[in-house]
């Protein structure tokens, strides 16, 4: 099984909360991947740090290790989606989440998220929590 880490999987990890790193090696780093867009609001959120030069260094190691999905590819399937959730009244509040969830329908990826319940309108669209609450 292949792996689209959402956003806040990443954040849980640089923020210490999950040993994403072990679950990664369990996986196997080549069957997990993140959005383009992941790394567009993990940037955004380094630069909005207390420490903006330490957390965008702790963005890049992290990034680093892992190969990055382009949304580039998942244009189509996204404006398909967007139109039949709103026609079915349940639109994404969230276009960020709209978009992270395509691009694990269109690559055939499970999508790790700790916000299952924001993508439970989105068709043929598997998910995961890895992250546990104690």
């Amino acid at each position: 099984m292949q792996y689209l880490l959402d956003t806040n999987m990443c954040v849980f990890f640089l923020r210490g909360k999950l040993k994403l790193d072990e679950i990664i090696r369990e996986r196997g780093i080549d069957n997990c991947f993140i959005s383009e867009l992941t790394v567009f609001e993990l940037k955004y959120g380094a630069e909005n740090s207390d420490n903006p030069k330490k957390s965008h260094k702790a963005v890049d190691n992290f990034v680093k290790g892992l190969s990055v999905i382009p949304i580039y590819g998942i244009v189509e399937r996204y404006a398909e989606e967007k139109v039949r959730l709103r026609k079915n009244g349940t639109p994404m509040n969230d276009e960020f989440d709209l978009i992270i969830g395509v691009t694990a329908i269109v690559n055939d990826l499970t999508l790790v998220t700790d916000n299952i319940k924001d993508f439970k309108h989105l068709n043929k669209l598997n998910v995961e929590n890895w992250f546990v609450r104690k």
